[in-house]
């Protein structure tokens, strides 16, 4: 199928670049822009920019086990994981007593993944656990779970940049740099997206006969998502280490576990990494309701925005450290030499979203990660060039969809058996509840 002659791409994260790398060599004869708010790719503050994303099959779904799969082998096999941008070193998902809910999870995976003829072994008790990673001690709350030693882990500003440089020197695709204040509608009650509108001071329009939208957890500020994404705020903490102690971790496998939501990567470069995958932050923002700037009155709606340079909360520092004490009980009060927040995309199921737009002709999505698309790195673009061109696998086609709403005022997160923690946490709130209690102790 033909596609539009002129293409914008919005967004130079993880489903941008593929899209780009995937859409150029598909449709040369399109002229494709791909418009990026930073100056440089990687942006530092994307979500997709950090030390290191778990690359795995392990998901309950099956659809998302087998296409992970295939992403999987890319990163073993090809240009996507060389030069130390892909590790091979198992993952332990792992699930206490009591939690039935982390428990189907990963027992579905470990079918799910063992049917794909993956090298995943079943670890029945604590002890079992134990013998496939034993730098984690015996205070370690567990009782059973499995190792997948075909999974790993990837350099995630690596992997960004090998995209851009490949972009780069295949030559097909012009990079602009600038931050989207709106889509460009057509004049009257034409919804037409005809491209759109920069922040900057002369109001720059950059026109398209398709705009795509890669913008990840920056989209609910560009289309209406209200009940179909809401962008969450996920904590990450670092701590430095020894020879010795990196010498002992840094072969373990990744270990995740799903009630806690809580993961360990092996560290590199004596810098250990612990993260949360939970409901995570909200940070509500007033912004105009999309396609109703040019109205006189102007609505607003309240939606969770990405909020850059903020460090995490100490209910998450807290998190942190009583997985500590149970994971690695020697690092548990040692300094954090730098936290972030990483910015989910998160959709009710997990699901992306990586379809047309049913009200705005001209505009598609590619969005809607969840936390969980930077495994797919070396085929989402292809996945979604499929869906441009209206050949998308239909069980694709069926999970990613345009999203039916849920309830706002219960939607709190991404609801697939893999989040834990409370739901709807403010960030700034939270923030604040820290620096009350730090000001308080100094007294």
């Amino acid at each position: 199928m033909a596609l539009p002659e002129n293409i914008l791409i919005v967004g130079g994260g993880v489903f941008g670049l593929s899209t780009a790398l995937s859409l150029s060599n598909r449709h040369p004869n399109s002229k494709i822009t791909l418009l990026e708010s930073s100056p440089t790719i990687p942006n530092p503050h994307g979500s997709s920019v950090d030390t290191s994303r778990i690359i795995r099959a392990d998901y309950s779904n099956l659809t998302y086990a087998k296409l992970a799969s295939e992403a999987v082998d890319l990163w073993r096999t090809t240009e996507w994981g060389h030069e130390g941008r892909y590790t091979q070193n198992g993952l332990l998902l792992v699930y206490p007593n009591g939690n039935s809910t982390a428990k189907e999870y990963t027992t579905k995976s470990y079918h799910n993944v063992k049917g794909l003829g993956e090298d995943a072994q079943f670890l029945p008790t604590k002890k079992d656990v134990l013998s496939a990673a034993p730098a984690y001690g015996e205070t370690l709350n567990v009782a059973g779970g499995y190792v997948n030693w075909s999974s790993g882990w990837a350099d995630a500003e690596a992997g960004v940049r090998f995209a851009k440089e490949r972009l780069d020197k295949e030559g097909k695709v012009k990079f602009r740099t600038g931050e989207v204040a709106r889509l460009l509608l057509g004049s009257g009650d034409n919804k037409t997206v005809e491209g759109v509108i920069l922040k900057d001071t002369n109001k720059t329009t950059i026109t398209a006969d398709l705009v795509i939208l890669a913008t990840g957890a920056w989209t609910a500020s560009l289309v209406d998502l209200r009940g179909r994404a809401v962008s969450t705020g996920q904590a990450i903490a670092y701590m430095r280490i020894s020879d010795e102690e990196q010498k002992r971790l840094e072969n373990m496998p990744t270990i995740l576990n799903f009630a806690t939501g809580i993961f360990i990567i092996p560290p590199r470069h004596n810098l250990l990494k612990i993260a949360r995958h939970a409901y995570g932050y909200h940070n509500p923002k007033a912004v105009p309701v999309p396609g109703t700037s040019d109205n006189k009155v102007e609505e607003t709606m309240h939606v969770s925005l990405p909020e850059k340079g903020v460090p995490i909360p100490l209910e998450g520092e807290r998190a942190f450290r009583d997985a500590l004490a149970q994971l690695l009980p020697t690092f548990a009060e040692r300094e954090f030499v730098d936290t972030r927040i990483c910015w989910y995309t998160d959709t009710p199921k997990g699901d992306f979203i990586i379809t047309p737009h049913p009200s705005h002709p001209h505009l598609f999505l590619a969005t809607g990660g969840s936390g969980h698309a930077y495994k797919f790195f070396p085929l989402i673009g292809e996945k979604v060039v499929d869906a441009l061109e209206g050949n998308l696998a239909p069980e694709l086609q069926e999970l990613w969809k345009w999203p039916e709403a849920v309830e706002e005022s219960a939607f709190g997160g991404t609801e697939d058996g893999s989040r834990s923690g409370e739901k709807k946490l403010h960030l700034m709130e939270e923030l604040a509840k820290g620096r009350k209690l730090k000001r308080a102790a100094a007294l």
